[in-house]
């Protein structure tokens, strides 16, 4: 194996990785796995969500922690990503949907669409968020209709925040909510 096959293969494994941090952080975040979620940052990261917050991570995760607070349910869909990666630092640009259902009498569906601009860094072999920031490039808010979840999705198992959510019993295999990962 040639030194450029090396770092071909080095490159690839590195952008996996970064793609599973930003994968996992959608899903701690919609499962409200607080110490999952923080595990995905170094003690020095900077989250930056402009005049809503702009913080420490340790800021941020109370931060988030409440305004989840707020919301039945939130769904993160991440699409396109891009990485850039120079040794053990990295920057991506995340397109991501943000779904978040306001609770009743009155629900609303809220939903962003906008890219996180990230950078990381990878110590002792682990990359991790070091900045993040994010744009909001559209927003939509609408009625909920309760009807729609019964007439389309009748019978199926509704998604939940944190340990009771489905995807816990069905997914063996998955690391249990709150767990070292």
């Amino acid at each position: 194996m040639t030194s450029s096959d090396t770092k071909a293969i080095q490159y690839l494994l590195d952008k996996s990785e970064l793609y599973d941090l930003v994968m996992k952080y959608a899903r701690y975040t919609d499962r409200r796995d607080i110490t999952a979620l923080r595990s995905l940052y170094h003690d020095d990261a900077i989250e930056d969500r402009g005049k809503m917050f702009k913080g420490t991570i340790d800021e941020f995760i109370k931060w988030t922690t409440g305004a989840a607070k707020n919301y039945e349910l939130t769904i993160h869909r991440i699409s396109n990503t891009i990485f850039e990666i120079v040794g053990n630092n990295a920057q991506g640009e995340v397109y991501a949907e943000a779904y978040h259902r306001t609770f009743p009498p009155d629900q609303k569906d809220i939903i962003a669409y906008g890219r996180y601009l990230d950078h990381y860094e990878k110590r002792d072999g682990i990359w991790k968020f070091i900045y993040r920031t994010s744009t909001t490039d559209r927003c939509e808010i609408r009625p909920v209709d309760p009807a729609w979840y019964e007439e389309f999705v009748a019978g199926s198992p509704l998604g939940l925040p944190g340990a009771e959510d489905p995807s816990y019993n069905t997914l063996t295999m998955f690391k249990r909510w709150g767990q070292q990962r």
